[in-house]
């Protein structure tokens, strides 16, 4: 087996959640961050469990329907684990990690793990078209610039039937104070503050619980005590 020269951004989380699915390049890459930043490891583990509340939330208002874009390693708490009598589709941009991801998935009824960018989203399948969608779109948002983001939240609005959910989180601008990680993050980084995000979402109607940090967000007991990394919630058609 080869192993990877370059690291992927989904396996090094993967590290951070404490899975086994990554490399040693990753793994320096995770460091390297650590180093000029910090508590990566818990600020992951925040935001995954924010992705957990998130879509038992939605599946117990009835939506068993789950899109997952920037889909990643499916391990570690995924959306087929926490609501495994759900269809779930995974995307991801990254070819390698589509094929680790379809290699987990595979013959798990109802799930499936495709190739596909988010800023071209395709057509649902068939078997999701039918009734309401959560579209989970987690650690995806700092990559567009406001143009594209807007126009792919609208895309995918007009493609889900009525009824349908968006989950969704953001970076907020709490790498300003860490110049060393954010250059790390590279030009086409994209640090929101919570209203220029709500703004983009368009028709997307917001849930009564507001954009608020992810630890914050119907938090099971008392909140994570983590930095404001990243803001989310759910919005509605």
């Amino acid at each position: 087996m080869t192993l990877p020269e370059t690291p992927s951004t989904a396996r090094m989380i993967d590290y951070w959640l404490g899975g086994t699915r990554h490399h040693p390049v990753d793994v320096a890459a995770a460091k390297a961050f650590e180093g000029a930043y910090g508590p990566c490891a818990d600020i992951f583990r925040s935001l995954r469990a924010f992705s957990g509340r998130a879509v038992r939330h939605v599946r117990a208002g009835g939506v068993d329907r789950f899109l997952v874009f920037g889909a990643g390693i499916p391990a570690q708490g995924a959306v087929h684990e926490v609501a495994p009598d759900a269809r779930v589709r995974y995307v991801d941009v990254d070819p390698e990690v589509v094929a680790a991801g379809a290699a987990i998935v595979e013959g798990l009824p109802g799930v499936s793990y495709v190739h596909g960018d988010v800023t071209e989203p395709s057509a649902l399948p068939a078997s999701f078209a039918d009734g309401p969608v959560c579209v989970v779109f987690l650690g995806v948002a700092a990559f567009p610039d406001d143009e594209t983001l807007a126009r792919t939240l609208d895309a995918l609005y007009e493609a889900v039937p009525a009824g349908s959910v968006l989950a969704f989180d953001f970076d907020a601008t709490e790498l300003r104070a860490y110049p060393e990680a954010l250059a790390m993050m590279g030009p086409g980084f994209h640090m929101r503050e919570p209203e220029r995000f709500a703004a983009l979402l368009g028709r997307w109607r917001v849930d009564d619980e507001g954009i608020v940090p992810v630890a914050q967000w119907r938090p099971d007991g008392p909140a994570d005590v983590v930095p404001d990394a990243f803001w989310g919630g759910l919005a509605r058609k």
